[in-house]
């Protein structure tokens, strides 16, 4: 095939588009860098490869920028492809420089592509990685070009090469001439391309046409390939200026698309040929087009490439007659949705791991954790993370026994598909009895030879433990496996599990983390610099759930981060009832999650039920026996029962903390004086609000004032200040549904002026005038004279002592001691 790149017209002195112009020193020295590989930019823990190869006369990065410097794949898609490693190849494609003119066939190019992207992934350990091609122009020919080579690289020096064929998920096509259409000759096609930079003469016609003919038999090659990927054939709609000053449509639709191709859809770009792959910000038509297919594409891509890798595995194990890799299954967890945005966890990731090692035994793993912490998507990432150490996964849904014997059902199918001889599989496959299906897996599990195998029994939350019987609990025990081989990952709400090592889930600790899945699933960027959208997360704590609900519906709105706080604060369940369901999560939606768990509790203990109630209107933090049993005596007999002892609170506790919605304070400093605290994620406070309360409960909101009022020490006490400050967060609460109405003050005065004495010794002066002022309590009102005249602050003192001796004069008379004292104080100010 002769050279399609090496021409340069003759007669004309038209100046190429500045954007590519070479016809200075600098400009040649910049081009000069511009070949090979490079990392646009990469997340944390990508799963694609995202491979942009520009056309004739580009530039790995100029291509892709615009006039005023943004470039896409660095600037926008990052944010909505989070999980994705962004490369930008550049190659010898200038047609202008008189120094440098490209000495390489296309198919060299694509060659050239190959043996880079061989090498970086190879470098990187990311091998098998799933790729994405996105190609301008010409570039779509390199492309081809490349993918031709690969699929013909087999065992020798270069049988590495096919590993990128086996990547390929999708290719986008920008603008690429495949073919002549409505009359025109390929060949003219591409001098359309070319007049795009120089002036096309006769004889370079005359060169391009014959070359075009070399090159369609070579394209030829690619037909038989081109339904392995998922293809975009994206086409301009605008006429493109020339040098010479007339404008055309470089690449029409009739050339762009290829008709019947398999897995192939047609796109319009409203813009011309150079500036279809530029775009300016995320609301470009273009841009939400082109990223839209891209997200899509990356979302399917694991799955799809995973199972062409297992075969080639299986390839390679039958050649190599190694009898264990017959029992080898492609791999795909399409039962599951995945969440496009995974961040953070490295931690439990690494624990995971670490707990299922293989040894030549079972390995068994428990995570588990609050609902809507994120366990299910965490052991999604291991299994995609991990999937070469095993060679078959499966995922069973285990919410309940019908739902498990399916999960077990879809296994035999996907067995079956693989191994269509095994008689047995057939029959359970056939038969639809799903209790054979379950047996028939295990059977097949229980192999000798197959010991590599991952099962992940998801969302085990009603488990049958001992010493309980509730309606809906099952033991799972019975549906492993019984050969003591292979792994076994479970996820549960569940502490007391006890299958394997227990791994716990807790709420994410980084904020940047947090504001990541805000960030995401809203559509909204430069969130750390936002204030309104941090106070959103620190209020959401590191819940994936809530952050993800909290951006599904700010995505539909234009509603602010702070008018959404509001919202939540205000309508909680409202605004939860009307925002879309989550897909990625089991339950879907924040009001219901928890739901399963409330249930199993009013099962378990009436106690811990109403003691849920009851922390609704106590802060969620740092809740301990001895703050409830001050009111032990007068409050309801169920209360009676709680506070009987420290072994009834705490069995009430238990049934909470096993079903993750409370669990044990580790921020207590060793200076307690009283018992260990237990504390509730801010989310499921809300919820006891508004779910399990069902709206306010004014008895069970008097009920905690009266136990922090109560509760509140003499100064005389050791570590008084210890326990104030333990207090200090329940007053604020109880306080608050004073200050806003929801509970009357009548009848309550003695609590909160031991409020005032909390919120001012603990140096919270200003809230304990706000009580002084709405109880008028003449008491309250001397001790803040006292506590200013200790801290030397004179004039709040002598206004204090001022306030108190008016009303001890109208009271008690001129003469009394009382008044004495106090004018006694005021005299020594």
């Amino acid at each position: 095939m002769r050279r399609l790149l090496n021409f340069r017209s003759k007669k004309s002195n038209a100046k190429a588009p500045a954007e590519f112009s070479a016809s200075s020193a600098s400009a040649e020295a910049a081009a000069a860098v511009a070949h090979g590989l490079q990392v646009v930019t990469e997340s944390a823990n990508p799963t694609v490869d995202i491979v942009a190869i520009h056309g004739l006369n580009g530039h790995r990065e100029k291509t892709w920028t615009t006039s005023g410097g943004v470039n896409w794949l660095r600037d926008l898609l990052p944010h909505d492809l989070p999980n994705a490693r962004i490369l930008s190849w550049g190659y010898d494609a200038n047609i202008h420089s008189s120094s440098r003119v490209s000495s390489q066939y296309l198919y060299d190019h694509g060659r050239g592509l190959v043996s880079d992207l061989c090498l970086h992934r190879e470098l990187t350990e990311t091998s098998k990685r799933p790729i994405i091609f996105v190609a301008h122009s010409l570039g779509g020919i390199v492309v081809k070009s490349a993918l031709i080579h690969s699929d013909a690289a087999r065992q020798g020096a270069l049988a590495e090469h096919r590993s990128i064929k086996l990547s390929t998920y999708g290719v986008m096509f920008m603008g690429t001439p495949h073919q002549g259409g409505n009359g025109v000759a390929l060949g003219r096609l591409m001098v359309n391309v070319a007049s795009v930079f120089v002036a096309a003469d006769d004889r370079l016609l005359r060169h391009l046409e014959q070359d075009s003919e070399l090159l369609q038999q070579q394209l030829g090659q690619y037909a038989p390939i081109s339904g392995d990927f998922v293809t975009k054939f994206a086409f301009e709609e605008y006429a493109t200026p020339t040098v010479l000053g007339q404008s055309m449509v470089i690449v029409p639709r009739a050339s762009a698309v290829v008709p019947g191709a398999a897995d192939g859809e047609p796109i319009a770009i409203h813009a011309d040929h150079m500036n279809m792959v530029k775009f300016k910000s995320k609301l470009d038509s273009g841009y939400q087009t082109v990223s839209g297919h891209l997200r899509l594409m990356a979302a399917r891509a694991g799955n799809s490439i995973g199972g062409r890798w297992d075969t080639e595995g299986r390839v390679d194990a039958a050649r190599s007659n190694n009898p264990s890799d017959s029992f080898a299954v492609q791999f795909s967890l399409l039962e599951v949705s995945h969440i496009e945005c995974f961040v953070g966890r490295e931690e439990e990731l690494d624990r995971i791991h670490q707990e299922l090692q293989y040894n030549g035994s079972r390995r068994t793993a428990v995570v588990h954790g609050l609902g809507g912490m994120g366990k299910t998507q965490l052991v999604l990432a291991y299994a995609q993370r991990h999937r070469n150490e095993y060679l078959a996964v499966f995922w069973i849904n285990s919410k309940d026994v019908d739902t498990l014997k399916q999960g077990y059902a879809a296994a035999a199918r996907r067995i079956y598909r693989e191994y269509p001889l095994l008689v047995h599989l057939k029959t359970a496959v056939e038969g639809g009895n799903l209790d054979d299906a379950v047996e028939t897996v295990k059977r097949w599990m229980s192999h000798p030879q197959n010991n590599r195998w991952l099962v992940i029994y998801d969302n085990y939350d009603t488990p049958n433990l001992p010493g309980h019987n509730e309606p809906g609990t099952f033991d799972i025990r019975p549906f492993l496996p019984e050969a003591h081989h292979g792994t076994v990952l479970i996820t549960t709400r569940s502490s007391q599990l006890r299958l394997g090592p227990l791994i716990a889930v807790k709420k994410l600790q980084s904020i940047e983390h947090s504001l990541e899945i805000l960030s995401h699933a809203s559509g909204r960027d430069k969130l750390s610099s936002d204030d309104d959208a941090c106070t959103l997360v620190r209020e959401l704590d590191g819940l994936p759930l809530a952050l993800a609900t909290a951006g599904a519906y700010l995505y539909q709105v234009s509603t602010s981060f702070s008018d959404y706080l509001g919202l939540y604060k205000a309508s909680w369940l409202r605004l939860q009832q009307k925002t879309p369901h989550l897909l990625s999560y089991e339950d879907r939606a924040l009001y219901s999650t928890w739901g399963i768990s409330l249930n199993h509790v009013k099962q378990q203990s009436v106690l811990a039920f109403k003691l849920l109630q009851l922390w609704a209107y106590l802060d969620n933090q740092d809740v301990w026996f001895e703050l409830l049993q001050e009111c032990r005596q007068d409050g309801p007999e169920w209360f009676l029962e709680l506070t009987e002892d420290q072994l009834s609170f705490d069995e009430a506790v238990r049934v909470l903390c096993e079903h993750a919605l409370v669990e044990a304070d580790a921020t207590l400093r060793d200076d307690r004086v009283e018992s260990q605290g237990y504390s509730m994620h801010s989310c499921v406070h809300s919820w006891t609000v508004h779910v399990v309360n069902q709206g306010f409960n004014a008895k069970m909101g008097d009920l905690a004032l009266e136990c922090v009022g109560r509760h509140v020490p003499d100064r005389s006490q050791h570590n008084s200040l210890v326990t104030e400050r333990r207090l200090m967060r329940h007053a604020t609460r109880s306080w608050e549904f004073i200050v806003n109405g929801s509970l009357n003050s009548v009848g309550k005065e003695d609590y909160l002026h031991n409020f005032g004495h909390v919120f001012a010794h603990q140096g919270q002066l200003d809230e304990a005038e706000k009580i002084e002022d709405h109880t008028s309590t003449l008491d309250t009102v001397n001790n803040l004279g006292n506590l200013y005249a200790d801290l030397g602050r004179l004039d709040k003192a002598e206004k204090m002592y001022q306030r108190a001796l008016q009303g001890y004069e109208k009271r008690f008379g001129y003469e009394h001691e009382r008044c004495r004292s106090l004018r006694r104080s005021l005299a020594g100010l």
